[in-house]
């Protein structure tokens, strides 16, 4: 007789139902999962995520290619640079962390850097944490971590995520070291790519917490507590716990700097990033209340015919933004179902937050015309008095 089927082996098995039983599922990234935090509204991304269905074949399928993702130059460039700022020991790297984020610490000569290699994400995982748990247990020099692999738990199955660096301060705590090839010029870069690298650093900062987390209950040597798994005696004595490291939020972001190849860093502070992503994985993990609403049968998988496939998408509501185009492969095909509909998310965020409760652009213009909407709600007043200064400006340009 079968054991009975939990609730987290009930919710994989709707998820490859969903993503279609043959069909290999894509792992989640970290870039994935920061992308999901920027746009924490989107069932239809939520569920394509979690149940791990290949958007950029699906978009394919549905006729809607992706350009989305770093050209083969962009990523050459990328490697060269990541690999100047490392060289020697990854000296400079530690450095930039030892001037931007702790200088009241010793500065880092001779620093660990432990190899990392081990076989498969899981081997790569338990690597790293075995390293952690060294160089916290032993403070007073620094320790750098060239590409760890960390795991975390998302939709009731690990996620491995491979930051560029993590670096252990002589106090004990972790920083992560996000290195990008887009410039800092005069000392500040764009935006709207910091802000892509501080959602996807916040992403580690959450594995690297859960991680701290369970070296702070487990004792020295690594084995789980006995009893309450409270500590006993000091914390050198045998069976005491080690304690929990801390996880510093803010992050150090490297970047060339002005137009040569010389690193040059910022410290970024993510609490923001880490508060959304958080909230959004939490949701994440709660998909199956989505895929239940779906219809029986539904599937995403890439070999359906087009017509069911597009129906199949559908059926799951979207929250496009133009955003989207550099964040999601599907973004194409969303846009076009946005604009056929008429939707003022196609506007963008802020166009949509002024509008209220007008969801479409013929209820805007409706509303303007004075034909339809509450004259008491601002969006609509807002509305009807820029259609009455535009026909005042038309007729004073015509006299």
């Amino acid at each position: 007789m079968p054991p009975p089927r939990t609730r987290g082996t009930a919710l994989r098995h709707r998820l490859a139902e969903l993503r279609g039983h043959d069909v290999p599922a894509k792992a989640l990234d970290a870039r994935a999962l920061a992308a999901l935090a920027a746009n924490p509204g989107c069932a239809r991304r939520a569920i394509l995520d979690g149940a791990g269905v290949n958007k950029a074949a699906l978009a394919s399928a549905l006729g809607s290619p992706s350009a989305f993702g770093q050209s083969q130059f962009a990523l050459t460039r990328g490697n060269a640079f990541e690999a100047k700022v490392k060289a020697d020991g990854g000296a400079e790297l530690l450095r930039l962390v030892h001037d931007k984020l702790d200088r009241s610490a010793e500065p880092p000569v001779d620093a660990r850097v432990p190899d990392l290699t081990a076989t498969g994400p899981r081997g790569r995982t338990a690597r790293t944490e075995l390293e952690l748990r060294e160089a916290t247990a032993h403070p007073g020099a620094w320790t750098l971590l060239d590409h760890p692999m960390l795991a975390l738990e998302v939709a009731g199955s690990p996620a491995f995520l491979e930051p560029d660096a993590v670096v252990v301060h002589p106090d004990g705590s972790w920083t992560v070291v996000e290195i990008k090839s887009f410039p800092l010029l005069d000392g500040s870069a764009d935006p709207a790519k910091v802000g892509a690298a501080a959602r996807q650093a916040a992403v580690y900062v959450l594995a690297l917490e859960e991680l701290a987390t369970r070296l702070g209950a487990e004792p020295e040597g690594g084995a789980e507590p006995e009893g309450d798994g409270e500590p006993e005696g000091d914390a050198g004595a045998e069976g005491a716990t080690v304690p929990t490291p801390r996880v510093r939020h803010r992050v150090l972001l490297v970047c060339p700097r002005d137009f040569s190849n010389q690193p040059a860093a910022s410290a970024v502070d993510i609490r923001k990033q880490r508060a959304v992503t958080a909230r959004q994985l939490a949701r994440l993990t709660r998909i199956e209340d989505i895929a239940d609403a779906l219809p029986k049968g539904t599937c995403f998988s890439p070999e359906l015919p087009a017509e069911a496939l597009t129906a199949a998408v559908e059926s799951v509501p979207a929250t496009y933004a133009p955003e989207c185009l550099s964040a999601c492969e599907l973004a194409f095909h969303c846009r076009t179902r946005s604009r056929q509909e008429g939707a003022v998310t196609a506007l963008g965020r802020p166009v949509r937050a002024e509008l209220g409760g007008l969801t479409t652009v013929e209820d805007v213009l409706a509303a303007a015309r004075g034909e339809a909407g509450d004259p008491d709600d601002p969006a609509v007043a807002a509305l009807r008095r820029a259609a009455a200064l535009r026909a005042e400006a038309l007729e004073a340009a015509c006299r």
